[in-house]
Order: structure tokens, then C-alpha cells, then sequence
């Protein structure tokens, strides 16, 4: 595992293959890390393609990495840090690559990650996959307050010296507004670079934020059945095609 240096901690990441550069978002909200790409040895298969090792073996540079304060990756935590916070981490470890141009590929938070890092260097992104994209919940609408809750516990259980008052401040700039909380629907609707969608259908993935997205984003490819065993292969031919398309 590689060390990329931030101003306030150290990003974790790993790098597959070689070929046009794919940055990686894993699943898991505010736990999003590399982990969460493979199936577990004992547990139920992930219903995503494994993309790290897939795109490295379809002749793509696999980025992945472990998220500010996920996985092995530890940062401090400000009032006012938000999705900028995390765009910047993405921008530099590209940076320290040499990948002046590269496309994304986001899981859960990861979709938010992915429009975050094209609103900020819309120049740089090939294109973004957004896969089971997170967003507000017309029926829970204090999911992700709640979780964000549970995960402040879990980091002052492990750093007692953390600001619970910069926590729910950090809380409050992430979780803000009703639609996938990086960008808003003006961004979307005039959102620079092609894009994929593999809607999401639960509480934390609603669909009615994919079908917001669908309506939105100009030209998306929209991949309706990719979830689960029955659909993995759909799931890698059709996004390992989208990437080769516009890979340049």
C-alpha cells in the first residue's frame, strides 16, 4: 500500500495495471475504502464487479484508495471541511501520479465524489461512472444525519482528542440540501463530461435521485439492471466499454 501526504494526514491508496487512468471511489458512505471493493472470504458476494482488479485486467491504471479517516487513512477533522475536503485529496493524488487527465468511477458516496471532482477540474475528468449514487431519501430524510452521528462516535471512540463541535459542523457542510449533497442540480443539468448511471434503489442509494440524474445529466448512459450475480458481466462489458469510449 502507497502513502500520499496531505497538509493534515495521509491518504492510503493502491495502483493496478497500466493503461488510461481510472480514479476509484469505493462504497461505504464516510467508511468508503479499498476494502469494500472485493467480496469478503465469508461473506455474501458483493453485488458490484470487483473494479480495481477488473479494470487493471481490461487495460486500465486502477487508482483505489482508503477515504480521509476511513480504512487506513487518517486526517484530521475541521468545522470546515466538506466535499471540498475530499476533492482536493483526489486532485493531489492524481497529481502526484503525473495523471493530468483521468476518467472516475464512484460507488455509493463515490457518484458524489466523482461530480464533486468534475466540478472542480472539469478539464482534467475523461468521464464518471456513477454507481448506486447516494442522495436524500423523500421517506428518511435524516438517514445520512443519523449515520453521520454513529460515525462521529466511532471516530472519537478511536481519537478521543477529535472536536465533537467540528464534527457535526463537518456533519452539517456534507449532509446539506436534498439531492446527492456534492453538487447541485444546476451543476448536473450542465454537467461537462459524459456520464454513466447504474441507478440505486434503497434508503442511502433512493431512486429517485438516480431518476433526478437520468433526467439531468446531458446524454447519460443509464444501465437499469447491473445489481447482483445474474448481472456482473452486463455490468463490466457495458462500463468497460463506457470507459474506452471516452478514455482519451
Amino acid at each position: 500500500m502507497s502513502v500520499l501526504t496531505r497538509p493534515d494526514g495521509e491518504i492510503h491508496y493502491q495502483v493496478h495495471g497500466s493503461g488510461f487512468p481510472v480514479l476509484l471511489f469505493a462504497p461505504g458512505g464516510l467508511r468508503s475504502r479499498m476494502a469494500m471493493w472485493p467480496s469478503p472470504p465469508d461473506g455474501p458476494p458483493r453485488p458490484w464487479v470487483d473494479w480495481p482488479r477488473a479494470l487493471a485486467a481490461a487495460g486500465f491504471t486502477a487508482v483505489e484508495m482508503d477515504q480521509r479517516n476511513a480504512g487506513a487513512s487518517r486526517t484530521e477533522i475541521h468545522a470546515d471541511h466538506g466535499w471540498h475536503s475530499y476533492a482536493a485529496d483526489h486532485l493531489a493524488l492524481m497529481d502526484a501520479l503525473g495523471c493530468a487527465r483521468f476518467a472516475v468511477l464512484g460507488g455509493c458516496i463515490g457518484g458524489s465524489f466523482c461530480l464533486k471532482a468534475i466540478e472542480a477540474a472539469p478539464a482534467r475528468i475523461a468521464c464518471a461512472v456513477l454507481q448506486n449514487p447516494i442522495g436524500r431519501h423523500p421517506e428518511h430524510t435524516r438517514y445520512f444525519e443519523d449515520s453521520h452521528a454513529e460515525w462521529s462516535a466511532e471516530q472519537r471512540a478511536a481519537r478521543p482528542e477529535l472536536d465533537p463541535a467540528a464534527l457535526d459542523a463537518f456533519g452539517r457542510r456534507m449532509w446539506q440540501g436534498d439531492f446527492v449533497f456534492s453538487v447541485d442540480r444546476t451543476f448536473a443539468r450542465a454537467c461537462p463530461v459524459p456520464t454513466m448511471l447504474l441507478p440505486g434503489t434503497d434508503i442511502p442509494h433512493p431512486a429517485a435521485t438516480s431518476t433526478e440524474l437520468a433526467a439531468l445529466l446531458p446524454g447519460v448512459e443509464v444501465l437499469t439492471d447491473w445489481r447482483g450475480p445474474a448481472h456482473l458481466t452486463t455490468q463490466h462489458d457495458r462500463v468497460v466499454a463506457f470507459l474506452r469510449r471516452h478514455a482519451a
